[in-house]
């Protein structure tokens, strides 16, 4: 069955950086897009980039451009989100989604000092 587990989150100081994973299995990854969402306490879900199934395009939220960087490796089956520059209003949970409809368990970024 298809499975999308993240990993990478945890406690990190504004100005730092994290770099999210998410390994897929249960379908042939190379042929779906993938995307990061977040979700932060009391807020809705979030979609935070996006990527082609090949990794020729690519598209951020406003408030990520030019701090996140999503990326894939087919031969992997993972897809990644480098994140720098995090800020507070980064704190969320990070979820990894396959347009075929499924989600990840999701991975928690908390930007504090």
């Amino acid at each position: 069955q298809v499975q999308l587990v993240e990993s990478g989150g945890g406690l990190v100081q504004p100005g730092g950086s994290l770099r999210l994973s998410c390994a897929a299995s249960g379908f042939t990854f190379s042929n779906y897009a993938m995307s990061w969402y977040r979700q932060a306490p009391g807020k809705e879900r979030e979609l935070v980039a996006d990527i082609t199934s090949t990794g020729s395009n690519t598209y951020y939220t406003d408030s990520v451009k030019g701090r996140f960087t999503i990326s894939r490796d087919n031969a992997k089956n993972t897809v990644y989100l480098q994140m720098n520059r995090l800020k507070p209003e980064d704190t969320a949970m990070y979820y990894c989604y396959t347009k075929l409809g499924y989600w990840g368990q999701g991975t928690q970024v908390t930007v504090s000092s």
